[in-house]
């Protein structure tokens, strides 16, 4: 393969990408928590499903147990609009989607809240589908009150993302690694690990209340199927 410089302006859709991350960084006050969970329950849950002729993904249950975690810590779940805070009692849970040609969409899966894992994995499936085609809404690019990002298929174990503006929030999901830990009986055993990273905007949320939401992840990933 033959290697060549090659020059990319940051036009049309890669510089409205561009221009969003850098006034989403310029106008929030941006901190992320990192933290991981035991996908033991997760995979088993999936496997269950499976058997039981469901097919989903670990991203449709991570989605799952985002909008568990987001009804417990509602303050996570919204906008920030000029000096205001708005907090939703909707979950219209934003979806990254790497599309060809080095491009991003975000499009909002809307009542996430009162859907089942299989209606998460149809809606999923259908705004990748559509994001490729160029069919997404204006009001699906913009909606949401929540974003996450998967990496989970890359090598990238945890990372810092960018938040979806005006969002208060956005998950980063890395890679599945084993992880040594001890059971119950005292000995050693490798379990699963999925690596998290929350941002968010510390105008809209504290600290304390951003670790107990992505506390609150953790626990819906580690108690799934139960």
């Amino acid at each position: 393969m033959t290697l060549q410089d090659k020059t990319v302006r940051l036009s049309g859709a890669r510089g409205m990408i561009a221009a969003k991350m850098v006034e989403s960084l310029r106008e929030a006050a941006q901190l992320t928590h990192h933290g991981a969970a035991d996908a033991t329950a997760l995979l088993a849950e999936k496997a269950r499903l499976a058997e039981a002729g469901t097919k989903v993904s670990v991203e449709d249950l991570l989605m799952l147990s985002v909008v568990r975690a987001l009804k417990r810590n509602p303050d996570a779940n919204g906008r920030v609009e000029g000096k205001e805070v708005q907090l939703s009692a909707a979950i219209d849970l934003c979806v990254a989607i790497a599309l060809p040609g080095n491009l991003l969409a975000a499009p909002a899966i809307f009542g996430a809240e009162a859907m089942s894992v299989e209606e998460l994995s149809a809606a999923r499936q259908d705004l990748s589908s559509r994001a490729k085609t160029n069919k997404l809404s204006v009001k699906e690019m913009t909606g949401g009150t929540f974003t996450i990002s998967n990496l989970g298929l890359t090598r990238v174990e945890q990372f810092t993302p960018i938040i979806n503006a005006p969002q208060i929030a956005i998950l980063g999901i890395g890679r599945s690694t084993e992880r040594a830990v001890k059971a119950e009986d005292g000995s050693v055993v490798f379990r699963p690990s999925i690596g998290l990273s929350f941002t968010f905007d510390h105008r809209a949320i504290d600290g304390a209340p951003a670790a107990d939401t992505l506390t609150a992840i953790c626990e819906e990933i580690e108690a799934m199927g139960q």
